[in-house]
């Protein structure tokens, strides 16, 4: 990481009251890693190393906003695709024990080798799709937490994510801007899945200035057998949602 590189990984974690001055080299050895591995995977579409420090690890760390991922507890990291948010948070936040989920195997393999390669052992990578995993015992009604970085509309998210975690966890959904329509329709599919929004954050990602909303949903009691609907139905046919 050159030394502009790691000015943008310090303003923008100081904006986000984080000091990562103790993460710079695992920070290096990602970028390292992230932008060796893109040539071979084509993993992200962010190449320049600007792009990789404001778009991929501060807005990851930008989740921690409100204190609602805390600091323990077990996390699903939902369409993580190269590892974010999970990878940052994982050097960050310790003691979260993180499960990032894709349906891509390159993908989870260049996690895990990832977090092997970055002494990572609180990264747990898995293949499968979250329409599954809500079915299964092994995983629903289990995670404390639910993260999802820019994956679906809000009423797909809430199905998605709700199964899975226990009564009282919450869902942390980071995404750019959103409009009263699909809020509306994600506080009615929360309700019918098992859980209330409790937060809507809207921000801007610190030196880009890229608009950002965090969304916090809370799981107050067990979701229905009936969901999640099986795979694909979720993001084709979403509940209260017709926006496409």
């Amino acid at each position: 990481m050159t030394p502009e590189g790691e000015t943008l990984l310090l303003d923008g974690g100081r904006a986000l009251g984080l000091d990562l001055a103790p993460h710079l080299p695992a920070f290096a050895e990602l970028l390292r890693l992230l932008q060796e591995g893109n040539t071979r995977l084509n993993l992200t579409a962010l190449k320049t190393e600007r792009d990789i420090v404001l778009k991929h690890f501060i807005d990851s760390l930008s989740c921690l906003r409100g204190g609602d991922l805390g600091e323990e507890g077990l996390v699903l990291d939902l369409g993580t695709g190269a590892g974010f948010p999970s990878l940052p948070l994982a050097i960050v936040r310790p003691g979260l024990d993180l499960v990032p989920l894709d349906s891509i195997g390159k993908k989870i393999r260049f996690v895990e080798e990832t977090a092997q390669s970055l002494g990572l052992r609180n990264v747990r990578p898995q293949v499968g799709r979250a329409e599954a995993l809500g079915r299964q015992d092994e995983h629903r009604g289990q995670y404390d937490r639910v993260v999802a970085r820019a994956v679906a509309a809000l009423p797909i998210l809430a199905e998605l994510a709700l199964p899975l975690l226990r009564v009282g966890g919450r869902l942390v959904a980071q995404k750019g801007p959103i409009t009263d329509e699909e809020l509306r329709a994600g506080q009615r599919a929360a309700g019918e899945v098992g859980g209330q929004v409790q937060a809507v954050d809207a921000f801007e990602l610190p030196l880009s200035g890229d608009a950002r909303t965090l969304i916090v949903v809370t799981k107050t009691r067990p979701t229905p057998a009936k969901y999640p609907r099986r795979e694909g139905i979720p993001n084709a046919q979403p509940l209260f949602w017709t926006a496409k």
